[in-house]
């Protein structure tokens, strides 16, 4: 089979997503024809973009089942998750100075849960079983009369795992505990619904879900009311919570992309699976010593994070350059090893040897069927190598 073009095979919808061409064509008009402020509401130009503003804000609620007054813009699912946490926990830790949160959150969140450690505030980080999911159980056990806040991540970004929203939602409502869930990697890849969920604060961004890079939201709902201390100063904009000129192009593009996701969830959920599950029907067929890391139930269409024996992950990846997978997080890429992988329960071996491939809307069934037979060949390369290594140290 022959190599694509110039440009690898993309295998890590996970990082980031291309973006879809109905959403360019959407921004497009707002860099050049339609360039108003949104916020200058004495003029023609800022009154469009004001309007475009309000569609995209609709767009994005109607997709997570919120009210467009409840969105809040922000530069991505990073700033959104420390807006949520930080800001709740600054305005109310005085009365309740305890949170709960999960060991194998996105970087952003440990670290902001770090810094509130230091501000004062008590953090339960709950244990995940093999499969990555939270027991439950343990969950209604931490809570106490203390407790402000309860953060879990909807989908982990590494092993694509599903956490149990709804019941999550209900046990924090009963104990009258807000509920917040980093939700970068749901979006557009399961169904949402945050009232019916009992979700209060759901971050999210425009990256993950085909749209652009540098424009991400964060769900505050008003049945509970949350409220939240600003993390800067400015002009007041999204009613103070969020200072800072709104990118009118990034926001309209943002809009789309979650109309799209929205209309395209169900079918391209099945697609997405059978595509997962075709590369790894063919890749366990052909290759002994492979192993999934995590459940293939309770997890995303597009995730496949994978443990193959006597591999060494960074000799894959440095053999098959016209692949593009990672080894976990992309915003954790420069730790020696993946904590999520160690929280499931992998060895040092295995973790070394794991990979992630990320599946998505422009994956293609000959891209499939290419990076199959490319991982199936570089593998028995190295293994034959290993091997031969092994014999003539033996002779």
């Amino acid at each position: 089979m022959k190599k694509i073009g110039l440009k690898p095979v993309y295998l890590d919808c996970h990082a980031t997503t291309q973006m879809d061409q109905r959403v360019l064509d959407a921004m497009s008009p707002y860099f050049l024809e339609k360039f108003g402020n949104p916020h200058s509401d004495n003029h023609y130009f800022g009154w469009e973009a004001a309007e475009a503003v309000n569609i995209a804000r609709e767009q994005i609620a109607q997709s997570i089942g919120a009210s467009a007054n409840e969105i809040v813009f922000t530069s991505g699912a990073t700033e959104a998750n420390n807006l949520a946490l930080k800001g709740i926990a600054r305005l109310y830790g005085k009365k309740k100075n305890h949170i709960v949160t999960c060991v194998t959150e996105h970087p952003c969140v440990l670290e902001s849960m770090r810094s509130l450690v230091e501000e004062g505030m008590r953090v339960t980080y709950l244990n995940v079983n093999q499969d990555g999911l939270i027991d439950i159980s343990k969950l209604e056990q931490v809570i106490t009369k203390d407790t402000l806040l309860v953060s879990v991540m909807a989908v982990q970004n590494e092993i694509g795992t599903i956490q149990p929203l709804s019941e999550i939602g209900e046990i924090c409502h009963y104990n009258k505990v807000y509920f917040h869930s980093d939700g970068a990697q749901a979006l557009g890849r399961i169904p949402i619904d945050v009232k019916k969920m009992n979700i209060d604060m759901l971050s999210i961004t425009g990256h993950k879900v085909y749209g652009p890079m540098g424009c991400g939201a964060l769900y505050i709902g008003k049945i509970p009311k949350v409220k939240l201390m600003p993390l800067f100063s400015g002009g007041g904009q999204e009613k103070g919570i969020r200072s800072g000129t709104l990118p009118t192009p990034l926001c309209v593009g943002f809009g789309k992309a979650c109309e799209l996701a929205t209309d395209l969830l169900a079918a391209e959920t099945i697609s997405i699976r059978k595509k997962r599950d075709l590369l790894l029907e063919k890749l366990t067929s052909e290759l002994s010593g492979v192993h999934i890391n995590g459940c293939i139930k309770h997890r995303v269409a597009g995730n496949l994070n994978l443990s193959i024996d006597e591999v060494d992950t960074g000799t894959l990846m440095a053999s098959l350059p016209d692949l593009a997978f990672s080894t976990g997080s992309a915003c954790s890429s420069n730790s020696d090893s993946s904590y999520v992988l160690k929280e499931i329960g992998l060895s040092d071996a295995e973790i070394d040897s794991s990979l992630r491939i990320g599946l998505g809307r422009f994956s293609s069934d000959f891209e499939i069927n290419y990076a199959g037979e490319r991982l199936i060949e570089e593998v028995n390369k190295i293994r034959d190598s290993r091997r031969s290594i092994f014999i003539n140290a033996a002779e």
